[in-house]
């Protein structure tokens, strides 16, 4: 495939895959386009040798039959790594590697299964790839998976397993705080988890000329491109989120824009850190400096902009005092596995 089709692909990839709906139409998309245009440049290619003639009517029916069963094969592939608890972020892993690496392959016995069978918890893309290649006797290149995985990984946001997304709890922002942490956000100040492009890095240069303008060598070298946040902003971007639109909102969901001090200040339940229940989703805090417990005596924080996200023993810091944020509701595991008994309880009897 020549260079200017295979940008052109990755860069559909990005949109598509990024997209939070994309997991539901992409399937067959990327094969489809294929199809459109090297097929008929094949055919054209036939036409000039003298070798065959061009039918627009036959190609227009590979193409739906191509779309239908690849869609199916998805569809089943899908199904299977969300039965066998793989995360969304997961799940798009395997669509890249099915639209770019094995479109040519879902027809063969047990794809799906196949596929699936390639995937282990806590994986790097190599062993992935490694484990692929070895499956399928394919020759794929982990650096150009990686590619096009930096670029969604970047601008994806994980919040297919929170425990109610319709609400703002602690335990969701626990979740947030440690995809923040496994997904390499860095830290610009005045940032709150957007992606940082080249028109925020600008606009914050000029808005934080010490903080940010100072530092630019190195955001640009390390953070320009993926999410970024100071350390208030890791809380006010869980605060802000929209899980149905997948963006960031500023100052909504009642939770202000305001300081790590005056968030600390404004929490009526809080103590001294050597009193901190074992809760996750409470602030940890010190003058000028708050982070997220997210349980098991770990904080996650946005550090410095060497650092970026990083996680940390609640001990390894010179937290004072911990604090139930006052913009969130707190609720444990309990609540949660109630309301779902509920649920199917409910589901049951109908």
């Amino acid at each position: 495939m020549g260079a200017t089709v295979a940008a052109a692909l990755k860069k559909i990839a990005v949109a598509l895959l990024t997209n939070r709906k994309g997991l539901k139409i992409v399937g067959g998309i990327v094969l489809g386009i294929i199809i459109i245009i090297i097929m008929p440049i094949i055919a054209l290619e036939g036409i000039f040798s003298g070798d065959m003639d061009l039918d627009t009517e036959k190609l227009q029916e590979m193409l739906k039959e191509h779309q239908q069963n690849a869609t199916a094969v998805w569809e089943e592939v899908e199904t299977t790594m969300t039965d066998d608890g793989y995360t969304t972020l997961r799940i798009k892993e395997a669509e890249v590697l099915f639209e770019f690496a094995l479109f040519n392959r879902y027809g063969e016995e047990n794809f799906a299964d196949r596929l699936v069978g390639c995937f282990t918890a806590e994986q790097t893309d190599d062993e992935l790839v490694s484990a692929v290649n070895a499956e399928f006797g394919t020759d794929i290149a982990v650096n150009e998976f990686s590619d096009i995985m930096m670029s969604i990984r970047a601008n994806y946001i994980e919040w297919g397993d929170y425990s109610d997304p319709t609400t703002k709890n602690n335990l969701d922002l626990a979740k947030w705080a440690i995809y923040a942490y496994e997904s390499g956000w860095g830290y610009v100040w005045g940032t709150f988890g957007d992606v940082l492009d080249e028109e925020l890095f600008e606009y914050k240069k000029e808005q934080y000329p010490d903080m940010v303008g100072e530092k630019a060598e190195f955001i640009e070298s390390h953070w320009l491109g993926g999410r970024t946040s100071d350390c208030n902003g890791l809380i006010k971007g869980y605060g802000w989120f929209d899980p149905e639109s997948g963006k960031i909102i500023y100052a909504s969901n009642g939770m202000p824009d305001i300081g790590a001090n005056v968030m600390f200040e404004n929490a009526t339940e809080k103590g001294e850190i050597e009193t901190i229940p074992d809760i996750p989703g409470l602030a940890v805090w010190h003058e000028g400096h708050i982070g997220i417990y997210v349980g098991n005596g770990e904080v996650i924080h946005a550090y410095n902009t060497e650092r970026g996200v990083i996680k940390t023993p609640l001990g390894d810091n010179t937290w004072t005092h911990w604090a139930k944020i006052p913009y969130i509701s707190y609720i444990d595991e309990s609540e949660i596995s109630e309301e779902s008994e509920t649920i199917n309880e409910s589901e049951v009897s109908q």
